[in-house]
């Protein structure tokens, strides 16, 4: 009896330490009549198939996963259809690479933004896809039933691809959907979702880039905020409706279900929704997977990346061509330089260690208590393989950060690979080679459309250098360390001859365009920075299998910890970590308090745009434009109660990367918003759910309609949308 007594007590006691609250969780909208009562005790006034349904249309019909051709599951970012003719929503941020693609020193469109007044000017994005969820089903059983502990991990992911194969393959079959099984809390659950992937995205309208990256770098995830963070596109369908890539006779998609714009505002505590494709969450790792991101893979992270972003910096300050050619690669690189930083100190800050050691002991002490040894040894085996491979963890850290996508040219080198093996093939016919000539003449006028000789000698220098003085010579790749050897360590000299002398046919795109003339299979297998991209994956590679080597067991007790957690208490309603699929989060339209003495509003209007304006800054400089409209309060119907016009808000909503983009919808199913950021505060969230803490960052509608309406003049947009008042 004292031994039934103690398992109750330390499952009680396990639970409660791992506990759901009504904002955390990014929920299965299959699952979602689950935590529908909460929601409406909240302030939800629709039904749970209001949201998914398969047999009508619903929310889940106008939210758009937005991803890359060759990784269409992969959203990258969300968006939300607004009007019956399949114009898209999203963030600037999520936009800015193809803003940036479609500009040029001349028609600068980051800096002066764009807006097509028909659809005749809209601008294509060759690659970019747009899925939307036809329908979800939990396939758990039809897997794991073919499963068993008698497995190891590799048979068993071996029979889950197999499977899965089988279960998307009949999913597609006779349709135009697309499907895929993913996996869910560490590959104990499988569920199918089918889309539909359009491959006609155009790009409708951005806001400059003063507004659309207000506050730069320096107000990056965090409050109170003021960013135009939104940009538009328009999905397009073969004049059949179904998917097509691009063609002048395609038409706008007419989607099942687009979401109302609402003018009605916000107050606090409103019930909040978002909908999207978060990308990544790590809610259940534990301790020792916590210390390897934090001292490696997020410390190191943010240094090289310091490295290189100094490097640009100093080139797109000088240069206005540079700005731009650079402007997409500093962004992206600087999200997750800031992130990695900001994360660390929220992590410290919030003890998230001592929280998950917290719940370790709970977890040991009801394996050691319950009658099989399956789960006993779980914790000790996660922790000896996260030590056991921690040189191999720093090594390939700073291989992958370093040296293969830290500067431009090794990359692109090594995506010259399958071009080279064009070129050996002797079964090619002199046609086929010469469209792979083609090819690879075309991949190097768009690589080099945003390339500059001299900003990449100065980030090969300093990012060559950075490595060798902070990695065992072990770890060198064979190519590296023979120009280690040769120029004592002076990666300058080496980046000055590789670049200026143009040792390399990868130097500029004239030597590029040149070789392609008469491209010669050798020539290319043995020049210097092609072999320096092939040495530096090839270390990379071994780094990686020894680092897997080291981490036998690994991926099977970290399976076993979470089936543990989930068998504790099997009748708690768990989410699962995010990874890109589309969820549901429900919260609350609220403030916080950050630190001693400080409470945050929930809104943030034009006032303070005036009031961090800085034309002598070029992260908080705005356009004159804003500025007069400001000034005169000329807003419109756009304008709240009190005659301001309101710019973000924030929610206690659970989001993470890929979630931005994502609508804000309040109980009546009508968009009041597009979440863009979290707060530095809580930005251990991906790792552990701060509720008290954590806020989701949204634009208010009112201010992109008011930019699309009065500061743009667009309003042929707004007269496609549905306005509620």
């Amino acid at each position: 009896m004292k031994r039934l007594l103690s398992v109750l007590l330390i499952i009680s006691l396990t639970v409660s330490g791992f506990r759901a609250v009504a904002d955390e969780g990014m929920w299965l909208l299959s699952m979602i009549g689950k935590n529908y009562e909460e929601m409406k005790e909240m302030g939800l006034k629709l039904s749970p198939e209001d949201i998914y349904s398969i047999n009508q249309a619903s929310l889940k019909d106008a939210i758009v996963g937005l991803g890359n051709e060759g990784a269409p599951f992969r959203h990258f970012c969300t968006g939300e259809l607004i009007s019956d003719k399949g114009l898209m929503l999203t963030n600037h941020h999520c936009g800015y690479g193809m803003i940036q693609q479609h500009s040029s020193v001349e028609n600068d469109y980051l800096k002066d933004g764009f807006w097509a007044k028909s659809l005749d000017e809209e601008l294509t994005n060759e690659g970019i896809t747009a899925s939307i969820l036809v329908r979800m089903e939990d396939v758990t059983e039809q897997i794991t039933k073919a499963l068993n502990d008698t497995m190891t991990e590799a048979e068993r992911n071996a029979k889950i691809r197999e499977l899965s194969s089988k279960i998307t393959e009949a999913a597609e079959k006779g349709t135009d959907y697309s499907a895929q099984v993913a996996t869910m809390f560490d590959n104990n659950q499988f569920f199918l979702f089918v889309y539909t992937i359009y491959k006609d995205v155009r790009l409708v309208g951005a806001p400059p880039e003063d507004m659309g990256k207000f506050g730069g770098d320096t107000d990056n995830w965090s409050w109170p905020r003021h960013t135009a963070d939104f940009s538009m596109f328009r999905v397009y369908t073969g004049p059949d409706g179904k998917p097509a890539t691009y063609s002048e006779d395609n038409i706008p998609l007419k989607p099942k279900h687009h979401l109302p714009v609402s003018l009605k505002g916000i107050e606090k505590d409103d019930f909040a929704m978002i909908l999207g494709f978060p990308g990544g969450t790590d809610r259940y790792m534990t301790s020792y997977g916590l210390k390897e991101t934090m001292d490696i893979t997020n410390n190191w992270r943010y240094e090289i990346r310091d490295v290189k972003l100094n490097a640009m910096r100093e080139d797109m300050n000088a240069d206005p061509k540079i700005k731009l050619q650079y402007a997409s690669k500093y962004a992206r690189s600087a999200n997750y330089w800031k992130y990695s930083h900001e994360q660390n100190i929220a992590l410290r800050k919030l003890n998230t260690m001592a929280q998950k050691q917290k719940l370790e002991k709970k977890y040991q002490a009801w394996a050691d208590n319950i009658r099989t040894d399956k789960y006993r040894d779980v914790l000790s085996t996660i922790e000896n393989a996260y030590e056991s491979r921690k040189e191999e963890a720093y090594a390939r850290q700073f291989l992958l950060e370093a040296l293969l996508t830290g500067p431009d040219l090794t990359i692109f080198a090594f995506q010259a690979t399958s071009f080279l093996r064009q070129l050996q093939n002797e079964d090619n016919t002199e046609e086929q080679k010469q469209a792979a000539v083609e090819s690879m003449k075309t991949s190097a006028k768009e690589f080099y459309k945003d390339y500059n000789a001299g900003t990449e000698q100065k980030m090969l220098a300093a990012l060559f250098t950075y490595f060798g003085e902070n990695i065992d010579q072990k770890y060198y790749p064979e190519a590296y360390a023979e120009a280690h050897k040769k120029y004592k360590g002076d990666f300058n000299e080496w980046a000055e001859k590789m670049i200026e002398k143009e040792k390399t046919i990868f130097a500029t795109e004239e030597s590029m365009m040149d070789f392609l003339e008469n491209p010669k299979a050798k020539k290319l297998e043995k020049d210097a920075m092609y072999e320096m991209a092939m040495s530096v994956l090839g270390k990379y590679r071994e780094v990686a299998g020894e680092m897997n080597a080291k981490s036998e067991g690994l991926e099977r007790a970290r399976r076993l910890f979470v089936e543990g957690l989930m068998n504790i208490r099997s009748e708690q309603n768990w989410y699962p970590d995010a990874n890109s699929t589309i969820r549901l989060t429900y919260g609350k339209v609220d403030g916080y308090v950050p630190r001693d003495a400080v409470y945050y509003e929930y809104l943030t209007s034009m006032e303070g745009i005036l009031e961090k304006a800085d034309p002598d800054s070029y992260e908080f400089d705005i356009p004159k434009r804003l500025k007069t409209l400001a000034e005169a309060k000329d807003y419109g119907q756009y304008a709240d109660e009190n005659g301001q016009l309101p710019v973000c808000f924030i929610t206690d909503n659970d989001i993470t990367g890929g979630n931005s983009g994502s609508p804000v919808i309040n109980g009546e199913g009508h968009l009041i918003g597009t979440a863009f950021d979290g707060n530095g505060e809580a930005m251990s969230g991906d790792i552990e759910f701060e509720d008290n803490l954590q806020r989701c960052i949204n634009l208010d509608v009112r201010y992109t309609l008011w930019i699309i309406d009065k500061f743009a003049g667009a309003s042929n947009l707004i007269d496609e949308m549905t306005i509620i008042k």
